[in-house]
């Protein structure tokens, strides 16, 4: 898409010269869904069906609950079916339970270590699920099943679910994990040659999937949503299991479907066509986005503010990157850090109509919170958004000075544009009490690692995505142009380069995931949940939510438009 420069007058009442402005344009493609979802607005949908699910659902829990703590069952057998109950979307029922299964197991892990079992999917999946509770597990566990050479035994190769399972094991490794570093590039081989002879059609389907999408860093629902199908053609599927996976997606896409309703109204009412004509039109896409988070019934508060924030700050993005002149940019900036509503005047028609939008909406939350005795965390959400704006100035001044800067004079800034820090702030305000002033002041204050890493993560496949599209309009220089200046290098090379960086930030957020942690770690698995999403947002170095009109078109309509059959 090329670059297109339009002269439009400027609305600002102290530009009262015949001075036009000459402003970018990005040519952003318009809402894929429009109004669609303002049918489920409505409260007068008939409950009753719901009702009749909800109970089916309460007794399928209770069966699915005298599973998961059967004593007799022996652990390798509790190990598949957890695995089972977290792929096909329900685990968010039985976290307690499930908690307290692994801790058991992790107690025993001894006897999985060092006793005979050989079983690499075993094995494997012991690893997974272990870590991904944050339970301390060493990768040697997978020494054994090496030849005398110190290689990954060729008697594998034939073991498809094993392979699978290591595959999926490696993308839960730490700095220094060796072994899992040589254990995914041995999968990789020989998961891509599988033939349909090797493997059952369902495992095949799961093996090509697995490949183009982990499990640890896919988005939960997407992953139930395609699991379940599959999930199904196994002959020893559980029927239990199953029938309430089925049930509980789609009455929980009944829900999704209200709250995007109710927001699509509240997007028609701000006007936001009209308003910001400049600007991407994102609303079901940021509501996919942004519900990666938390997609679970009780988090509908915690959404609602977290996408209708997120929504707005897009908005100001394209203000910032596309439309708005370095003089406007500048007030603009100011009157976000005055934070008052006097401080529209002097800005141009469409930034006071942002501006009384950002203040309505924040004392819209800011209500809310001390309708729940939170009054303190608006003063958070403030500041991130202040430290927002101040980034986004800096970095619209290097554009406007045709500035590349070196990369340790980028990432500061561009890990603020990001917004990832920003994002993070605010999922934490619709949060129960398990969110304290103290884990505000650890996320912006505290230098952590982890919220480090989620940021590098953000920033660079951001760039890697999106460079090129930016530069075609008219964009600051990001990462890519960055090394490549400072290193002298090609595209290519400086890619590959910052696609390590992104692996390293993932090896940190695995490793500030461990036991214990500083914060309450399900605060964490909510960051790490944002990863997963951003992930699959510039899934294969694309932006999917820019150029919104395939992929995530998809992704909506298979979470938000289409039930699962019964």
């Amino acid at each position: 898409m090329s670059l297109q420069i339009s002269t439009i007058p400027s609305s600002s009442p102290v530009q009262k010269t015949s001075h036009v402005a000459e402003r970018r344009s990005a040519n952003f493609h318009p809402s894929v869904w429009g109004d669609y979802f303002l049918k489920y607005a409505s409260d007068s949908n008939p409950m009753s069906s719901d009702a009749k699910a909800k109970d089916r659902i309460e007794r399928l829990k209770g069966e699915v609950r005298k599973m998961l703590t059967d004593a007799m069952a022996k652990p390798s057998q509790k190990l598949n079916l957890i695995d089972q109950i977290q792929r096909l979307g329900i685990a968010y029922h039985f976290e307690t339970e499930i908690d307290k299964q692994l801790e058991q197991i992790h107690r025993s892990y001894f006897e999985f270590h060092c006793g005979d079992n050989n079983d690499l999917h075993t094995i494997a999946l012991l690893f997974r699920l272990l870590r991904q509770q944050g339970y301390t597990i060493s990768s040697e566990i997978f020494n054994k099943f090496k030849d005398s050479e110190g290689n990954f035994s060729n008697s594998l190769i034939t073991d498809v679910q094993g392979l699978l399972s290591l595959f999926e094991a490696c993308h839960l490794r730490f700095h220094g994990d060796d072994i899992l570093n040589d254990a995914l590039a041995f999968t990789i081989t020989h998961l891509e040659s599988v033939d349909e002879g090797k493997a059952n059609p369902s495992l095949k389907k799961q093996v090509s999937h697995a490949l183009n999408q982990p499990i640890h860093k896919g988005i939960p629902r997407l992953e139930a949503k395609h699991y379940i199908p599959l999930y199904q053609e196994e002959p020893s599927h559980n029927e239990v299991l199953l029938s309430l996976a089925k049930l509980d997606f789609n009455l929980l896409q009944v829900q999704h479907q209200k709250e995007l309703g109710k927001l699509t109204r509240w997007w028609t009412d701000l006007d936001v066509e009209r308003k910001f004509p400049f600007a991407r039109d994102r609303l079901v896409e940021m509501y996919l986005w942004m519900s990666g988070v938390y997609f679970e019934p009780n988090y509908e508060a915690a959404r609602e503010i977290l996408i209708k924030v997120v929504c707005i700050l897009s908005i100001i993005d394209d203000i910032y990157d596309v439309y708005g002149t370095l003089e406007e940019l500048e007030l603009f900036t100011k009157a976000i850090e005055r934070w008052d509503i006097d401080a529209k005047d002097g800005l141009p028609e469409y930034m006071q109509a942002c501006h009384k939008t950002v203040l309505d909406l924040y004392d819209e939350i800011g209500y809310e919170l001390a309708r729940k005795g939170r009054s303190y965390r608006l003063f958070y959400a403030k500041e991130a958004m202040k430290r927002q704006v101040r980034a986004y100035f800096t970095e619209a001044k290097w554009f406007h000075q045709s500035h590349i800067p070196m990369m340790e004079e980028y990432m500061p800034i561009a890990l603020a544009t990001s917004a990832m820090e920003f994002v993070l702030v605010t999922l934490l305000l619709g949060m129960g009490d398990i969110v304290t002033e103290d884990a505000f002041d650890w996320l912006l204050h505290g230098d952590s690692k982890i919220v480090k890493a989620v940021k590098v993560v953000g920033r660079l496949i951001d760039d890697i995505a999106g460079h090129k599209f930016e530069q075609e309009r008219g964009h600051a220089a990001t990462s890519v142009e960055c090394f490549m200046k400072q290193h002298g290098v090609t595209e290519e090379k400086a890619k590959e380069e910052l696609r390590k960086q992104v692996a390293d930030a993932w090896n940190d957020i695995n490793e500030g995931l461990r036991l214990p942690t500083i914060v309450p770690r399900p605060l964490l698995v909510r960051f790490l949940n944002f990863t997963r999403a951003m992930h699959v947002v510039y899934k294969d170095e694309k932006d999917l939510y820019t150029h919104a009109e395939t992929k995530f078109k998809e992704h909506a309509t298979s979470l938000y438009v289409n039930p699962l059959p019964m």
